[in-house]
């Protein structure tokens, strides 16, 4: 097998290739005694088939398994030869073959880069620690106690974070629609659980008051034959109730679970203190990453880049279809995005492949206790349905594979941070959740999302989580 390096250009190796007549006749008669040992065919006892019976039966069929076992030979030797790190499967075009004659092809090799690191204690950074304030705990404890509290039925017209208890009926062109009735429904109002605008028409309505109101169901609404459709709501009203919070102290503690109301309170102050301390972790990794990208300029591999291209334009049409649209992306014509995305796309690849430089190089590994303790934080993230998670992940080899890249990025992060120059800066709480939720996109882009599976088709909406156009 002759293997002739032919061109170098950027990332691109390619070779011409020449495997002779002779090396693949040896391979198909090996191949054919070894599957003449094998064989049974009528009038020949097992593994008696004579050879020229074999080939001419079976030659056909086995010349595509030398011919890939041919190829795959000549990669490897391209490859090591060459010492050669492939960034994605090589490209083979067959120029030459005829039975009996020399197999000839080229073989089209894109490599991984050289990438030189800078030192990491050049980087500086900084990192945000929180001030949980003691106003913030008494804030989430008036909210745990709204949501312990009671209602109670007052006599006066309902006002936004009062609850009616109502019965409904939606009708389309005047025809009432299926799924779109509901009788003695408690609605608190201000809790956007309905289409925009219904909640807003009940306000200032009293026990006993009748009213049609006017809504538009949104766009993207899971019942296509409502989408977008005007419609009224006969509303009658039954009863007006106010929220009356339960008293904070320790029964109310108790009534969640906790010892004490200073259990409580210190249960409140950790939970606060695990958000803010992942806000401040995710804002000095963008911080990270943007000063990676700016010290290291390297090619990166253009089938790497185009994969993870198509990727980001999939999630970009799906969202197109379900009426889902990044903001920022409204209005520009689709070469304009592309543009874009292909350019979020280099920068993606580039910070991948450092990433992975900087963990090889550095010999940094996921251990199963690594992985262990990520199974965990997702099942933090479930309150009430920890047990489900983990038995999922018991369940499904794959879903814990699916957490091991993830889990070594952090771990590359985490030695990168060790080595740069991170300084600590006292924030206001308030500071870091609003510059958190600014390089997220907001949590306030929604769509649709009926709250349980089997409610009416009643006016709630549904929610989308928003669509995110960082480098990470």
């Amino acid at each position: 097998m002759q293997v002739t390096e032919i061109n170098s250009d950027g990332l691109r190796r390619d070779f011409k290739v020449v495997v002779p007549a002779s090396h693949l006749d040896q391979r198909m008669q090996d191949k054919l005694t070894q599957l003449a040992g094998t064989i049974s065919l009528p009038g020949f006892r097992p593994g008696k088939v004579p050879l020229a019976i074999v080939r001419k039966k079976y030659s056909s069929s086995v010349l595509g398994e030398i011919l890939e076992a041919a190829v795959n030979d000549a990669i490897g030797k391209a490859v090591e030869s060459s010492g050669l790190r492939p960034a994605a499967q090589p490209k083979v075009e067959i120029t030459s073959f005829a039975e009996g004659t020399d197999l000839e092809f080229d073989l089209a090799i894109e490599v991984m880069p050289e990438i030189t690191l800078v030192d990491f204690a050049t980087i500086s950074l900084v990192r945000d620690k929180a001030i949980i304030a003691d106003a913030e705990i008494d804030t989430v404890l008036a909210g745990v106690a709204e949501r312990n509290g009671t209602t109670e039925a007052v006599e006066r017209a309902a006002a936004a974070g009062d609850v009616v208890v109502i019965d409904f009926l939606g009708k389309l062109n005047g025809e009432p629609f299926p799924g779109g009735a509901a009788e003695r429904y408690s609605l608190k109002l201000g809790s956007n659980t309905f289409i925009p605008g219904f909640e807003d028409q009940l306000i200032g309505l009293s026990a006993g008051d009748t009213k049609v109101i006017d809504v538009t169901f949104p766009e993207g609404y899971g019942n296509e034959s409502l989408s977008g459709q005007p419609a009224t709501f006969d509303i009658t009203v039954h009863e007006v109730q106010a929220s009356k919070p339960a008293e904070i102290d320790d029964e109310l503690a108790k009534a969640v679970g906790m010892e004490s109301l200073d259990a409580l309170k210190e249960a409140i102050r950790a939970e606060v203190g695990r958000d803010l301390t992942t806000a401040s972790r995710l804002k000095v990794k963008r911080a990270l990453l943007d000063a990676l990208a700016a010290s290291h300029d390297f090619p990166v591999p253009v089938s790497m880049v185009e994969s993870e291209f198509e990727a980001i334009w999939k999630q970009l049409e799906e969202g197109r279809k379900a009426g889902q649209v990044d903001p920022a992306d409204e209005g520009k014509s689709d070469d304009e995005l592309k543009a874009e995305y292909r350019t979020l796309s280099e920068r993606r690849v580039r910070l991948g492949l450092l990433l992975a430089e900087v963990g090889r190089v550095n010999a940094v590994t996921v251990s199963q206790d690594d992985i262990n303790r990520a199974i965990l934080n997702e099942a933090r993230a479930y309150p009430g349905q920890e047990h489900l998670v983990l038995q999922y992940y018991q369940k499904n080899k794959d879903a814990i594979e699916s957490l091991r890249a993830p889990v070594y990025e952090e771990k590359v992060v985490d030695f990168i941070l060790e080595k740069a120059s991170v300084t600590d800066r006292e924030v206001a709480a308030e500071d870091l959740r609003r510059e958190h939720a600014e390089a997220e996109g907001t949590a306030t882009d929604e769509a649709t999302s009926s709250e349980s599976g089997d409610e009416e088709e009643s006016p709630k909406p549904k929610k989308r989580a928003p669509r995110k156009k960082s480098a990470e």
